[in-house]
């Protein structure tokens, strides 16, 4: 089955997350945030975009046409797009790729060749050639419409119809309406969260472990993607207590049942409560470093890569053989370029890394990927 993706702004980020979900044979990247890609089982739309943070859209590919004027794309399309004869049908339209399509032009001529068959319709637009997936979302196009996706490719056009956007509202609510948060310490996104989670590589049925779980935002996330055993750790109080009360706000939010181990230990010192070879994946995001003020990096950076250096010997004796852990490290920006902890992997494989963080930020995140051997 062929399917096309709209990815977010860490689009390698993003595909590593897809990769360690899916089983894709092929893949192509039509723009460095746009891929299709050919995998070897039928997606659940709906049910996996929100357990994907990197994924901001997602639909199937329904047909491969001929880069040609907007007229050849009429025919046959009220049948691949299921439209139903004096039904009502609403539509929109995102252009990816340099596809020789007037987004407006196209929409009007498919509009009218809709009334002329009885069908009600309305047509949404938008300034951009892309329909925003808020957009998308706030007039129904998934549920009870259609988002048409011309995606250029060579001397062909893939056309795709959308099936899910990423559930924002939802991330939102997670994000800004849990009932504690810890703002000095840095705030770990949702998205983000489920992204570590994914890289980690633990299926739902083994164990996750967050050793730096504050507030409890990948601990949460992991029980809303389905996973049923679940460790976090912190060395504060303060962040178990809230931990505490946010998986409570979410289990009551979404009627789970999961009850993850929550438990005060320093992530020096996993082995002493941790059995050996016992966690199937680690996803978890260290402390940043301070978040205000001025930053002596060449200080902070000293003090931090002991501590993880000293974190990162306990993780690989409480992983289990060909286990991973995704593990959010701070990387401190100076004069535009990147300053990384000096890390001392042991004989944990470091497969992949990618920076994290957006323009103006201070502190980015060094996102590695480890695997024991």
């Amino acid at each position: 089955m062929k399917y096309f993706f709209v990815l977010g702004n860490h689009p390698e980020l993003s595909m590593a997350e897809l990769d360690a979900r899916l089983e894709i044979t092929a893949g192509t990247f039509i723009e460095p945030d746009i891929l299709i890609a050919d995998c070897k089982k039928t997606i659940n739309a709906q049910e996996f975009i929100g357990t994907v943070g990197g994924t901001i859209k997602m639909g199937r590919i329904v047909a491969e046409l001929p880069a040609a004027s907007h007229p050849c794309y009429l025919a046959g399309l009220d049948e691949l797009l299921g439209v139903e004869k004096n039904g009502k049908f609403n539509f929109g339209i995102s252009v990816y790729g340099k596809a020789p399509i007037e987004t407006n032009k196209f929409g009007l001529s498919y509009k009218q060749a809709l009334k002329d068959k009885g069908v009600s319709c309305r047509f949404v637009t938008s300034r951009d050639r892309t329909l925003s997936s808020v957009v998308v979302e706030q007039n129904k196009l998934v549920k009870s419409g259609r988002e048409l996706a011309f995606i250029a490719y060579g001397k062909k056009i893939f056309l795709g119809v959308t099936e899910a956007v990423q559930p924002f509202k939802e991330l939102s609510a997670r994000d800004y309406g849990r009932p504690s948060r810890d703002d000095r310490s840095g705030m770990l996104p949702p998205k983000l969260a489920q992204i570590l989670i994914n890289l980690s590589g633990a299926m739902k049925n083994e164990i996750l472990l967050d050793p730096f779980c504050g507030s409890g935002t990948i601990i949460t996330e992991a029980l809303g993607m389905g996973y049923q055993h679940i460790i976090g750790s912190d060395i504060a109080k303060k962040a178990i207590d809230d931990s505490v009360k946010n998986v409570g706000w979410v289990t009551k939010r979404y009627h789970l049942d999961v009850k993850p181990i929550l438990q005060l230990m320093d992530a020096r010192e996993l082995s002493r409560h941790i059995k050996k070879e016992s966690i199937d994946g680690i996803a978890t995001e260290t402390y940043l470093g301070p978040q205000h003020g001025a930053i002596n990096i060449e200080k902070v950076s000293k003090e931090l890569t002991v501590l993880y250096n000293a974190v990162l010997k306990e993780v690989e004796i409480v992983l289990k053989k060909g286990g991973r852990a995704a593990i959010a490290f701070p990387a401190f920006m100076a004069n535009h370029q990147a300053h990384y902890l000096t890390l001392n992997a042991g004989k944990l494989k470091r497969k992949e890394h990618f920076l994290y963080g957006r323009q103006g930020q201070r502190v980015w995140r060094d996102i590695v990927i480890f695997e024991k051997n």
